[in-house]
Formats: structure tokens, sequence, C-alpha cells
């Protein structure tokens, strides 16, 4: 597979080998465990338990070490309580009343697991290196924090929802996304992507949102809102406006989206959605690494305003404004070098990293019932979501 045309120069960067991929997505299981299709990598978007107790905790992570994948990626939830320090500190007593849980304890079981890679708000770069495997590499962020809902539980952060509200806490948080990320991993999800609560409101993170179309990573795995499980492919759109003093600036914005359907949801098929080459429908996304800083400790950016670096762009240059219209709140995310009010705006964003035109959002929450389940029936379990994604070969 070849490397994107929509990088500056993209004559001046080698092709990349990519092979097939396969990873199993699992989120909000809450105790229960479901049957694992195969794969190289499962990843788990947090709420691994109902209270994050010793017992409960136990059961969860001896049923992913059990699993038979060569990488097994976790990040905790909100209500994987005794994985939030703070939380257990203020909270802890009256949650855990009956039984006296010790964080650090219920903690080891991941931080110390011989074959689990636990993130708390991190990144890791991923090599696969078992012989039988793809051996492929990707790097991976995972953070097990979601806006405040519905009561106090673990890892929340005030919840962004009306212009004039408070976002720092958001805006540090999701600030520390490395530009490089391949594989977003968060529990809550990003606000107007698979976010639909059973209230019939969009329940995830609008500063996150801003976020996602800063990095474009190839996938944006999440939970959290059990009744939003499912899949939809994002695609931005580049431009270049030049506003009424002449000041030329970049912007990145949402150019589409396509929701995926399970279209055996009761059988026991995967519920696979094929990202690759082969497949017929490749992500378009080329996973292209942002510009290294210079000698002088600045970003080494280019200038992106030649007609070879945009001739194979999906320009929109039909948005001329004058003063700070392009707000993120707007649907329009700016990139440029004049920073907009409250945002930081950069030419890294953009700089050698256009082809970065689509991301996978996928919610892959496992029960299809919000918590408490008592009163909404039978106990329905969803199927994990298989994603088959192209990703580059790091062996020689």
């Amino acid at each position: 597979m070849s490397e994107s045309s929509l990088s500056p120069n993209p004559s001046s960067r080698p092709q990349q080998r990519t092979r097939r991929t396969r990873i199993v997505c699992i989120s909000d299981t809450h105790n229960c465990t479901v049957k694992l299709p195969k794969g190289d990598v499962l990843i788990h978007g947090g709420d691994l338990t109902n209270q994050g107790s010793l017992t409960e905790l136990s059961k969860q992570v001896a049923w992913l070490e059990a699993a038979d994948f060569e990488c097994k990626i976790v990040v905790g939830g909100n209500h994987d309580l005794t994985l939030d320090t703070a939380f257990m500190a203020s909270e802890g007593a009256a949650r855990h009343n009956t039984v006296k849980q010790i964080p650090a304890e219920c903690q080891a079981l991941l931080t110390q697991s011989p074959s689990l890679t636990y993130l708390l708000h991190e990144s890791r770069t991923i090599k696969l290196t078992s012989p039988s495997g793809p051996r492929t590499t990707f790097s991976v962020f995972g953070s097990p924090y979601s806006p405040r809902w519905g009561g106090a539980w673990a890892f929340q952060y005030a919840r962004p929802h009306h212009v004039g509200d408070d976002e720092s806490v958001a805006r540090d948080l999701w600030g520390a996304i490395p530009l490089d990320t391949d594989i977003l991993i968060t529990h809550g999800p990003p606000l107007t992507h698979c976010d639909m609560s059973r209230m019939r409101e969009h329940a995830g993170c609008e500063v996150l949102t801003q976020h996602l179309w800063r990095v474009r990573p190839r996938l944006a795995l999440c939970g959290h809102i059990h009744e939003a499980r499912g899949v939809e492919r994002v695609r931005w759109s580049f431009g270049l406006n030049v506003d009424d003093n002449g000041m030329r600036r970049w912007f990145a914005k949402e150019a589409g989206r396509t929701p995926w359907a399970d279209p055996s949801p009761d059988s026991l098929k995967n519920a696979l959605v094929d990202l690759t080459a082969k497949g017929g429908m490749p992500l378009d996304n080329d996973g292209g690494r942002a510009q290294h800083q210079d000698s002088n400790g600045g970003c080494a950016t280019a200038e992106l305003e030649t007609p070879a670096d945009v001739d194979a762009m999906d320009i929109d240059s039909s948005e001329h404004f004058s003063g700070n219209v392009a707000h993120p709140r707007t649907g329009t995310m700016s990139f440029g070098k004049i920073p907009y009010p409250d945002w930081d705006h950069d030419q890294a964003a953009i700089a050698g990293r256009l082809g970065r035109r689509e991301t996978c959002v996928v919610n892959c929450a496992i029960q299809s019932s919000s918590y408490p389940h008592a009163g909404h029936g039978p106990r329905k379990l969803n199927k994990p979501i298989v994603v088959d994604l192209d990703l580059p070969v790091w062996e020689e």
C-alpha cells in the first residue's frame, strides 16, 4: 500500500509497507465476560467493573490475561473506582463502606500484569514481534477520563457544555494527546460521535472532539455511553482561508461521516469493520507524522502554501471570513500563524500530516443498557467489534 500523496512533497517520503492487523475492541463489560474473536490486538476501553472492587477487578483481569492476543491494552473507566487514587481518597469510604478497598492493591492487578498494557492517560509505541503475527507497529494513547455524568464517579472532570464554561481541565487533559497517535482510546466519546444517550442527548466531550480534529488518528475507540455503540468513519477536509487583512490560515474540519451497521447483529458472525485495502474501502489515513523540532527548539513546519503542496488536497476555499469567525464551536477547526482567542493554533497540526484524512470512531460498549442494569429487562450483551486495519510493518 503506497503512502498517500496528500502530504507536502510526497515524492520525498518513502513508501511504507503495511500489513493487515486485526484489532478486537471491547468496553464497558461491567463484570461480564464474552467470547472474544481471534485477533492480533485486544483493546478494553474501560468500565471493567461496576464498583472497582478487588474481587471484581481480579476476575476481569484474569479473563483478559487468559485471552490469546499478542498485545492487550486496557484503560480504566468511571466505574473502576479504585483505579482513581484521588477519587478514592475523597469518596472511597462512602462508596466502599462494607468491604474496605485498598487502591494500590487493586491497581497492581493491572500495573503489574505480565501480559496487559495498562494506560493511565499516557501513550505507548507498540511493536508486534511474534513471528506468526503481522509484525506491525502503532502509537497508542489511552485515557480513562470522561465528562461528569450521573453523579460522582472516578476519572471525571467538569463537562464542557456551554459557551463560557471553564474548559481548562478538559483542554489540559486532551491537549496531552500526541499528534503522532495512531490509535486513540478514551473511555468517554467525543461530542456528536457515537455518544447519543438513552435520553437522546449527546453525552460526549466537545473539547475531545476538537482534539480529535487536531490529531486525526486512524482509530478513536471509546465506550461509556452504552446505547451509542457503533462505528462511523469521519472524513476530514483541509482548506486555506485569506482574511480581510490578507492573512493566510489553514483549517481542518469534518467533511462528512459514514455510519457502519453490523449486517448480522443477532448472529455469531464477527462484527467486522474492514478498513484494509484488500477489503476494498481502505481508511484514508497514512498516519503522517508531525514535523520534528528544529535545532533552535522550534517546530520545523512547512508553510504549505505552494501549489505543489495543495495540488491533491480536498481544499475548501469557499469560506471567506474576517475576525475570529472560524471558531471550533462552529464546526471548523482552524490552524494558522495567528492564534484565535483561547485556542492554541499551530502549523504542526497540519504540516506533514495532510494524509490523515479519515478517522474511524468506534464505541465498543459490550453492555447494551446503562447502569444500574436492573429494571431494563434481561441483560443484553453486544458482540465485540473487530477492526481490520493496515498498519506499517516495522521489520526490515
